[in-house]
């Protein structure tokens, strides 16, 4: 067996209609998983849905819209999760919110709250609604799109980087406590990837330049460079891998 076989799996990936989330659902999908495609909007999730159905076979995908905000909608996407596939057996906590940029002491309170339940509330609502199953079978894999940013100060983004540092200790505890069951639990923490969500630090050419300057490999990554991780993360691969953050940042952390 392959260690980076997902046959027979079922993941649900938030946030997985574009970018890092939409990359890690094809990426699974081509390692042989069945996928959840989720974000707010039906329309690109049926999309990416069907792209996934289309290139690996009717059935490989479904589309559950769902706003991570709202528990009762996350319960929802779990449900039609096993009403699909009959289990949940990777859980991708990828969807995050940032409506704020600004030093903290311009943050509102109402700015502030959303990012903290968005970013970290949100993924122990989904990942407390798919642990038993899985602490029954004796098996499942959790994995939290966290950033480089939780690593760090910042200036303008000081919230989300504390949100994102959260992530980091959510994984640390969930990991003690669903290890005996064999839950391995983990997070990711990319650095500036070309995606929507960071586009203005990556647009404009000198902006870029100064982004990747101090970078050993002087350039921004690629979504699937992301997927590569939580396929391992996912697979038999990452069997022994638990409680731990994984920087996935071209060396920028380093330097």
């Amino acid at each position: 067996m392959s260690l980076f076989d997902l046959s027979g799996k079922s993941a649900i990936i938030t946030g997985s209609s574009r970018g890092i989330g939409k990359a890690i659902a094809e990426t699974f999908a081509a390692h042989g998983a069945s996928v959840t495609i989720s974000s707010r909007k039906p329309g690109p999730c049926q999309e990416v849905a069907s792209q996934i159905d289309e290139t690996h076979g009717e059935g490989t995908a479904i589309a559950v819209p769902a706003n991570i905000s709202s528990k009762e909608e996350l319960q929802a996407l779990v449900d039609a999760t096993n009403d699909a596939f009959g289990k949940v057996d990777i859980v991708v906590c990828n969807a995050a919110s940032n409506p704020y940029y600004g030093p903290m002491e311009g943050i509102a309170d109402e700015q502030f709250e959303k990012i903290l339940s968005n970013n970290i509330i949100s993924n122990h609502w989904l990942i407390q609604m798919c642990a038993p199953q899985m602490r029954e079978r004796g098996d499942g894999a959790v994995i939290i799109v966290s950033s480089i940013g939780g690593l760090k100060a910042s200036p303008v983004i000081g919230a989300y980087n504390i949100s994102k540092a959260a992530d980091f200790q959510l994984v640390r505890n969930l990991s003690l406590e669903f290890g005996p069951d064999n839950i391995r639990v983990n997070a990711i923490a990319p650095g500036l990837v070309r995606t929507d969500f960071a586009r203005a630090l990556w647009e404009d050419p000198e902006t870029l330049k100064r982004s990747t300057a101090g970078t050993p490999l002087k350039r921004i990554g690629e979504p699937v460079e992301i997927a590569g991780a939580a396929v391992y993360l996912a697979s038999p691969a990452g069997s022994f891998t638990t409680g731990q953050m994984l920087v996935v940042d071209g060396g920028a952390t380093i330097t």
